[in-house]
Parts: C-alpha cells; structure tokens; sequence
C-alpha cells in the first residue's frame, strides 16, 4: 500500500515537473510577432515611393517588403526551433571536436570578421557584407550573439572573476579580436558590441565601483577618436552641432521636419511628404522619423511601450532563471536590444552625434531582424526551462 502511494506520488512529481517544463511564453512571442508585423507594415509604407520609380528594384512596390518578409520568416523559424532546444547545449563540449558550441559561434564569428576583410562586399565605401550566390549576410551581426553566448559561458564557468577589475580585463581581452575586427569596419556596431559585453559583466559582477572607472576611461579613449581619428567622426560631431547650417545635415534636419509634421496624430500611415526622397533610404536607420510623421507622437509612444514591453519580459525571465548562464543569456539580449533602441532614437531626434545603428525589429535589414529573432528564441529557451514560470 505504502509502495503504491510513494509511486503515484513520484508519478504525479515527474508529470508536474514535466508539465512545468513543457510552458511556453507565448505572450512574449507574440509580442515580438506583432512588433515584426509593426515593422513590415511600415517598411512597405517607407519604402514603396522609392522601389515604384527605380528601374533597380523592377518598378516593384513591395519589392523591400518582400525581402524583408523571407527574412523575417526564417527569423521566426529560427526562433520558434531554438527555443524548443535546451539552452544548456551551448555549454556541452562538441563529442568530435572537444569544444563547446559557444566557443565554436565565436570562433565562426571571429573567422568571418577576418574573411569579410578581404572579400567582402563594397557598400558605401564600407566591407560588410559577404555574399555568397543570393545569400548575403552582415558577420558582425553574428558577432553580437557570439559575445552574448561567450561572455556568459565565460562567466558561467568563473562566477567570482568579475569580483576584481583583473577579471574584467581578462573577458574584455577574450572579446577583443572579434570587437576589434568589427571596429575596422563599423565604429557604431563596434560600440555595440562593447555595450552588450560590459552590461553582462556589470550585472555578472558584485561590485561596481570599477566599471565607473573603466566608463571614463573609455570615454577619454572615444573622445581622443574623435579628436584625432579619422576625419568623418569628428564631421558627424560638427553636423549634430550644426545641423540645420551643416551642408551635409541634410538628412537628419529632414528626419526632424518629419517628426515636427507629424504631431499628436500624424499624417496618416503612407501619408509621409519626407519618404519621397527627401530622407535617403527611409526604411533603414531613419524609419523612426517616418513613424513619427505617419502616426504621430502617439504612435512614436506605442512603438517605445512596445519596447519597454518586451524590454520587461526579458528582464522577468532573466531574474528568474534557472541557474547564471541563462540569466547573462537574456541579460546580453536585453543590453543588445534596449542600446540599440536608445541610440536609434537619439540619433534620429538628434540628440547625439549621426551613426548607423537599425531600430530593431522595424527597420529594414534582413541579417538583423533575422538575428534578432533567433537570440529572442535563446530567451524563450530559458523562460521554458523556468520551475513554476
């Protein structure tokens, strides 16, 4: 009799266990499906003057749309089948090779920031892009998981490195050659990178006071590159000054009559004036002016709520999981997604200095949005491993 109750109650733990396991935040994901919606919506809207007039794009108005469509497609495929795995295959060793499959993203990411040196693809004076037949693909977007997965593998195995600011220059050496090859050919996504890593080593660490050190330190060294570095920098530093005297504030000066059109309720989606050349490229890194114009401050609000929405889902799952390396997981997602957020914005208002960072999701840029969407589903990947969730 005794035997039969401790074996219905062992059934009926590993079933609860079980059930608990199998949970899937489909809040989130479908929050971040209807911010993808959000973005097609308003790429196609930002887009179609300019593919409908260009013999480029075959006159096709939807032709942005529908690049950026496949590319959100198997974002969400990939996204959907990396959280079905367990997050903890990132940290067990390769049987063939003998290393773990966080150390081999970011050997491959390493690797393609030196190949994309040499053969990759011109675009606006810039190497960036690799293509391969019909495939291109940006590496340092690939690099922005390499060092979320990295830095909190290398965390996970010594949690108390970060307790003195030795350990902290030792991650930040482990990071320096891909960081430094993303340097060479994009100072914005570089800063990224530098962000995502130092957030993750911060929340990682019990004690603070340096990394306030290590902060002005680094913004001595900024401000040095942009005194002494390459001329460009420091003419982007003068056009945030001068935008509306700057003979090349061009672009930004029209994002800001764009957002000043718009009002409380905006034009109207597909109503823009700005998007009709006057903003170059406007489903890219300016995209934000042209939701301003359409929709308003109300819709420039939504899109932050949105935001702050999924921002806070990914922070819940993060102080809730399991164990350390998935908590640094969604930490280095979080830091990814809320810099880049913050920065497209403030460079679209002008509140600092021009650089090219794509709000995330929204603009235009199948390598991000696709990127984005598979470190969403490391994130579901924790929240599905969560006892209780």
């Amino acid at each position: 009799m005794a035997r039969a109750i401790t074996a219905r109650a062992k059934k009926a733990k590993q079933a609860e266990k079980a059930k608990l396991h199998n949970y899937y935040d489909y809040g989130m994901f479908m929050l971040v499906i209807f911010i993808v919606a959000f973005g097609l919506v308003m790429i196609y809207s930002s887009s179609s003057y300019m593919a409908q007039t260009h013999e480029d794009y075959n006159y096709d108005g939807a032709f942005f749309l529908k690049k950026q469509l496949f590319s959100a497609l198997l974002g969400v495929g990939a996204m959907f089948v990396v959280s079905k795995c367990d997050y903890h295959l990132l940290i067990k060793r390769i049987p063939i090779i003998r290393i773990t499959l966080a150390t081999l993203i970011y050997l491959l990411a390493t690797v393609l920031q030196f190949v994309v040196l040499f053969i990759g693809r011109d675009v606006n004076g810039a190497k960036r892009w690799l293509q391969f037949g019909p495939l291109g693909f940006q590496p340092s977007e690939i690099t922005k998981v390499a060092i979320i997965v990295f830095v909190a593998y290398v965390i996970y195995l010594s949690p108390r490195m970060l307790d003195s600011f030795r350990g902290f220059v030792k991650v930040t050496i482990f990071c320096a050659l891909p960081i430094g090859l993303v340097l060479k050919e994009n100072m914005s996504t570089a800063i990224v990178l530098i962000l995502i890593m130092c957030g993750i080593c911060f929340i990682a660490s019990r004690k603070k006071l340096y990394y306030f050190v290590a902060a002005i330190i680094v913004s001595v060294l900024f401000a040095m590159v942009l005194l002494f570095g390459e001329g460009f920098r420091m003419q982007r530093f003068d056009i945030w000054l001068n935008v509306e005297t700057h003979p090349k504030g061009f672009q930004i000066l029209q994002g800001l009559y764009a957002i000043a059109s718009g009002g409380i309720f905006g034009t109207g989606l597909g109503e823009s004036m700005q998007k009709l050349g006057f903003i170059p490229e406007s489903y890219n890194d300016m995209i934000f002016a042209i939701i301003c114009e359409e929709l308003g401050l109300f819709g420039a609000i939504m899109v932050v709520v949105l935001f702050l929405l999924l921002i806070g889902r990914i922070f819940k799952i993060a102080i809730s999981a399991p164990d350390l390396f998935g908590s640094l997981l969604c930490v280095g997602v979080l830091v990814h997604i809320a810099v880049q957020v913050l920065i497209n914005i403030a460079v679209v208002t002008n509140s600092i200095p021009s650089t090219g960072i794509p709000l995330p999701f929204i603009s235009y840029g199948g390598t991000s949005i696709a990127i984005l969407l598979a470190e969403m589903g490391m994130v579901l990947s924790v929240s599905n491993r969560i006892r209780g969730y």
